[in-house]
C-alpha cells in the first residue's frame, strides 16, 4: 500500500497529465513554420532529454524563477486556479523547467513569440512571467531575454484566487 505522500505525488502527477496542453498560434512566415514542426515533433520527447541533461549536470537548474505574483488566497486550491487560467485559454506547458516545489507550469501564447507563463507550487506560491516562447527562440528563451514580469496583466488573469506578494 502506497504511503500518502506517494499516493498525493501519484495524484498530483495524473491530475497535471489530465490538464489540456498549451496550444500555439501557427506562424506565418516559413522560417517560423520550420520551427514550429520541429517543436510539434520533439515535444513529447522533451521532459525526457531534459531530464537527462539535468541528472548528468549538463545543464542546471534548481531554484524558482523570478516575479513572484503572491500566494493562493485562503480556500483556494492549486486546482481551481489552474481551472480559472484553463478557462482564459492558458494550458499546460510540460517543454519548461521544473522549478523547486512547482505543483504545474501554464501558459497562454501570445502569437507564435511570445507567452504568459503562470507557475503553481506546493507552499501556494504563484510566479509568472511574460517571454518569447521556446518554439519561437529556445536561446532567448533559456536565457530570459526580455523576460518580464506584467503584473496587472497576471493580476486580471489571477482576479482575487492570488494574494499580491
Amino acid at each position: 500500500m502506497p504511503t500518502q505522500s506517494a499516493q498525493r505525488t501519484a495524484d498530483i502527477e495524473a491530475w497535471r497529465k489530465s490538464l489540456p496542453p498549451s496550444r500555439l498560434a501557427r506562424p506565418s512566415t516559413p522560417r517560423n513554420m520550420l520551427k514550429y514542426a520541429f517543436w510539434k515533433a520533439y515535444a513529447p520527447l522533451h521532459p525526457y532529454v531534459r531530464d537527462a541533461l539535468l541528472s548528468l549536470h549538463v545543464v542546471r537548474h534548481d531554484c524558482r524563477q523570478r516575479f513572484l505574483l503572491g500566494k493562493l488566497a485562503p480556500g483556494v486550491s492549486p486546482q481551481a486556479l489552474a481551472d480559472r487560467l484553463i478557462a482564459q485559454g492558458f494550458g499546460n506547458h510540460f517543454v519548461a523547467w521544473e522549478d523547486a516545489g512547482e505543483l504545474v507550469s501554464l501558459r497562454k501564447p501570445d502569437g507564435f513569440s511570445h507567452q504568459y507563463h503562470i507557475r503553481i507550487f506546493d507552499d501556494g506560491e504563484v510566479r509568472g512571467h511574460y517571454e518569447y516562447t521556446t518554439e519561437y527562440s529556445p536561446l532567448m528563451h533559456y536565457k530570459a531575454v526580455r523576460q518580464e514580469p506584467r503584473t496587472e496583466e497576471f493580476r486580471a488573469f489571477l482576479g482575487d484566487m492570488v494574494a499580491p506578494a
